[in-house]
C-alpha cells in the first residue's frame, strides 16, 4: 500500500538507472556483437538489429497504459524480471540449431520489456521525488545511466572476448560466451527487480489514472503536438540530424570485428570492448557535458551549427581508419574517443532541441511531447540503420565512411530551416523564449 514515506533517494535512483541503461546497451550494441560472432553478414547484422529499435519508436504510443493499469512501481519491478526472464531465455536458446533466430525473438522482446521501464522509471522519478529533488539527481541518474552503458558497452564485450579465448575460439566457444554473458545479465537484472521490490519507496501520488479522462487526454495530446506551427521543419530536424550516424553505428561494431582482407580493423571482441565501449563511451560522455555547458553558456539558437560541425566533422576520422587500417590499438582508441567526443558533444543540442519542441508556447503537455519526440528520434535511427549493412556490402567501407560524409548535409538543411531562438537554454535567463 502507498505509505508516502520518505525513502532516501540513494537508496534507489543510482541503481534504477544503471538498470534502466543495461538493457538498451544490451539490445543496440551487444547484440550487434553476438551475431557478428556469430557468423552473420553485416548486411543482416544492421537490418535485423535495426528493427530492435521499433519498441522505442511507438512507446509514446502505449505510455498511456503504464497510467491506466497499476503502479509505475509494478511495472518497474515487473519489467525487471521480465528483463531478467527474457536475457535468460537468450542464454538457454543459443546453443540451438536455430539459436540467433530465436534471440532476435527474444532480443525485441527485451526491447518491449525495457521500453516500458523507461516510461515506468521516469515517471516514478517525477513522482517519489520533490522539483527540487528531481534537480538535484538529475546528474545522478545521467551519471549511472552512462555507467551502465560503460559496463554493457564495454565490460561485458570484454568479458565475452576473453571466454571465447579461454573456450578455444572457436564458433561452440562464442556461443558459450554468450551464453554466460547473458546468463549474467539475466542474474543482475533478477536481483535488480528484487532490490527494488524493497528499496523503492511507496508515493501516494504513484495511483492508476482515471481512465476516461487519460484516453481523452492522450487524444489532445497527439492532437496539440501535430498541429503546432513549423511541424514539418521540426518533423525534418529530429528525422535528418543523426542521418549519418544512424548509418554509421550500424557498422562501427562489424567495421572493427572484420578481417583487414575485408577492409575492417581485425580486433578481438574485447579490444572492441575497451576501444569502443570503454574509451568511446567516456569520451561520449565527456563530450555530452560539454555540449550541455556549451549551450548553458550561449543558447542553443548560437551554439547549434559549431555543436553540428563537431559532431559531423569527426565522422572523416572512420574514412581514415579504413583507408590506412592501424595496427596498434592505441591508435585505433583515440580516434574512436576523437569521434565519439564530436558525437556526443553534437548530440547535446539535438536533446535541448526536443526540450524545445515539448516547452515552447507554453505547452501544458509537456512530458508526453518529450515523449513523442524521443520515439521519432528512434525512428531517425531505425529506418537509415535498415539499409546500411547492405549499402557498406555494396561500396565497402573506405566508400561508405566517404558517403557518411554526404548523408551529413540534409541535417545541415534541416538545421538551416528550423528556427530556434537564440537564447533557448542559456542558464543565465531567468525565463526561456518560448
Amino acid at each position: 500500500m502507498p505509505t508516502g514515506r520518505p525513502v532516501p533517494a540513494w537508496r534507489w535512483v543510482p541503481s534504477l538507472y544503471f538498470v534502466q541503461g543495461l538493457p538498451y546497451v544490451v539490445v543496440v550494441i551487444l547484440s550487434s556483437v553476438m551475431l557478428k560472432n556469430l557468423g552473420l553478414s553485416n548486411t543482416d547484422v544492421a537490418l535485423y538489429t535495426s528493427w530492435l529499435y521499433l519498441p522505442w519508436v511507438i512507446k509514446p504510443l502505449w505510455s498511456p497504459l503504464v497510467d491506466l493499469l497499476g503502479r509505475k512501481r509494478v511495472w518497474i519491478v515487473a519489467s525487471q524480471a521480465l528483463l531478467g526472464v527474457g536475457l535468460g531465455s537468450v542464454a538457454l536458446t543459443l546453443p540451438l540449431a536455430s539459436g540467433w533466430q530465436i534471440s532476435l525473438g527474444l532480443f525485441w522482446l527485451v526491447a518491449l520489456a525495457s521500453a516500458t521501464h523507461d516510461i515506468a522509471a521516469d515517471g516514478f522519478y517525477l513522482l517519489a521525488l520533490v522539483p527540487g529533488q528531481q534537480s538535484a539527481w538529475v546528474g545522478v541518474r545521467s551519471t549511472f545511466y552512462r555507467l551502465a552503458m560503460i559496463a554493457g558497452q564495454g565490460g561485458l564485450i570484454y568479458l565475452a572476448g576473453r571466454w571465447q579465448v579461454a573456450g578455444g575460439g572457436d564458433a561452440a566457444a562464442m556461443v558459450r560466451a554468450w551464453q554466460g554473458v547473458m546468463a549474467l545479465l539475466a542474474v543482475l537484472l533478477l536481483a535488480a527487480s528484487a532490490w527494488h521490490a524493497w528499496a523503492l519507496p511507496r508515493p501516494v501520488a504513484d495511483a492508476p489514472a482515471p481512465q476516461t479522462s487519460l484516453m481523452t487526454g492522450f487524444a489532445q495530446v497527439l492532437v496539440a503536438f501535430f498541429r503546432q506551427p513549423d511541424l514539418g521543419r521540426i518533423l525534418a530536424f529530429l528525422l535528418l540530424y543523426r542521418l549519418a550516424e544512424a548509418q554509421l553505428l550500424k557498422l562501427v561494431v562489424p567495421f572493427l570485428l572484420d578481417a583487414r582482407g575485408a577492409g575492417g580493423l581485425a580486433l578481438s571482441t574485447s579490444e572492441v570492448g575497451l576501444a569502443y565501449g570503454t574509451v568511446g563511451v567516456a569520451a561520449l560522455t565527456l563530450g555530452g557535458l560539454a555540449g550541455g555547458w556549451v549551450i548553458a553558456r550561449v543558447g542553443l539558437g548560437r551554439a547549434l551549427w559549431p555543436l553540428m560541425l563537431c559532431m559531423h566533422g569527426p565522422i572523416v576520422v572512420f574514412v581514415v581508419l579504413a583507408r590506412w587500417q592501424p595496427t596498434g590499438l592505441a591508435w585505433v582508441s583515440a580516434a574512436l574517443a576523437l569521434e565519439q567526443f564530436g558525437y556526443g558533444f553534437g548530440f547535446a543540442a539535438y536533446m535541448v532541441f526536443m526540450l524545445w519542441v515539448a516547452s515552447r508556447h507554453d505547452n501544458p503537455h509537456q512530458t508526453a511531447h518529450y515523449a513523442l519526440c524521443t520515439g521519432i528520434m528512434a525512428l531517425g535511427m531505425m529506418l537509415p540503420g535498415m539499409w546500411a549493412g547492405a549499402l557498406q556490402a555494396w561500396l565497402g567501407y573506405p566508400t561508405f565512411f566517404a558517403w557518411m560524409c554526404v548523408a551529413a548535409l540534409p541535417s545541415f538543411g534541416a538545421a538551416w530551416a528550423v528556427r530556434i531562438p537564440a537564447e533557448f537554454g542559456r542558464r543565465s535567463d531567468t525565463q526561456q523564449t518560448r
